[in-house]
């Protein structure tokens, strides 16, 4: 089985490449022209991939489920790489909540 870690950090290095300020070229790149289009390109990408996942889920169609929460987080990633954070830290977040009740856990969260 592949490092999972491994697997988000390469496609993060690769997306931080698509970056305009590290000569991303919209013409010959998907990640490079969302990028160059700024967040509401790809956060727009964003809720239509949660979208088709949950339509997907509905359908209880496995193939799908997984293809579209592939596509999911790479658009997150994507968003990730625009805002400069790593899925490092996404993993590291999700490490320090391991093993803490949900209920908890949003409990101790600051109201906003």
């Amino acid at each position: 089985m592949t490092d999972t870690a491994t697997v988000l950090a390469r496609l993060a290095d690769t997306l931080e490449s698509r970056l305009p300020a590290n000569g991303g070229d919209p013409a010959a790149s998907y990640t490079a022209k969302l990028l160059s289009r700024g967040p509401d390109a790809f956060l727009k990408k964003i809720g239509e991939e949660a979208t088709e996942l949950v339509m997907a889920a509905k359908d209880n169609a496995p193939d799908r489920i997984v293809a579209e929460t592939a596509d999911l987080w790479f658009h997150c990633m994507v968003a990730l790489a625009h805002y400069g954070l790593r899925p490092e830290q996404v993993l590291q977040e999700l490490a320090r909540r391991e093993g803490t009740s949900g209920l908890a856990e949003k409990a101790s969260r600051p109201v906003n």
